[in-house]
């Protein structure tokens, strides 16, 4: 795989970097600042969500921002500095769905390697069945198994996470789990 090469300039003093090995401990091109030597790591961006059950049915979000603008998906969203995982999982399920609810364990972990991201969804008990969607969705809606829009979601991670849910939910026992996205 060809690393984007998305650093143009050392955040350390402005100079345009070069794209080499930096040195014998490391095997990959990184971005290297030619007059102060620091180094700039391109490292994989985490998307925090929840899987928000209330009863037997799942909350899903309608999109009102690209990407798959109009799809259905699982609250989420980039996790910010300064939070743990699960602490994003909440607040972008706060921000998407206006849902009030507690947050349980992890559930899911995918890596899509390809956009260099890695997915993380929470298991939530919605604690309410009233919602007060934020500005990028279009509306947050409850669903029964057989009620999911599956050829209207936005992303395989969330189909992946949805499938692994019911499974567990009729097996009778939740499990963390883990898988990669081609």
């Amino acid at each position: 795989m060809i690393t984007p090469r998305t650093i143009r300039h050392c955040r350390q003093c402005g100079t345009a970097v070069v794209y080499r090995v930096p040195d014998d401990m490391d095997s990959r091109e990184r971005a290297v600042c030619p007059a102060c030597g620091t180094i700039h790591y391109e490292n994989p961006l985490n998307v925090v969500g929840t899987v928000p059950v209330w009863q037997d049915r799942i909350l899903l979000c309608r999109r009102n921002i690209e990407p798959r603008y109009g799809k259905w998906t699982l609250p989420a969203g980039f996790m910010e500095l300064d939070e743990s995982t699960a602490d994003g999982a909440a607040r972008e399920t706060v921000e998407e769905a206006g849902a009030q609810f507690e947050i349980g364990p992890l559930f899911s972990l995918l890596n899509v390697v390809r956009v260099g991201q890695v997915h993380l969804f929470y298991l939530a008990t919605l604690t309410s069945d009233r919602f007060d969607p934020g500005p990028e969705t279009i509306e947050a809606q409850l669903f029964a198994e057989d009620e999911i829009p599956w050829d209207d979601l936005a992303f395989r991670t969330v189909r992946q996470t949805l499938e692994w849910f019911f499974e567990d939910r009729r097996r009778g026992t939740y499990t963390v789990h883990a898988g990669d996205i081609a």
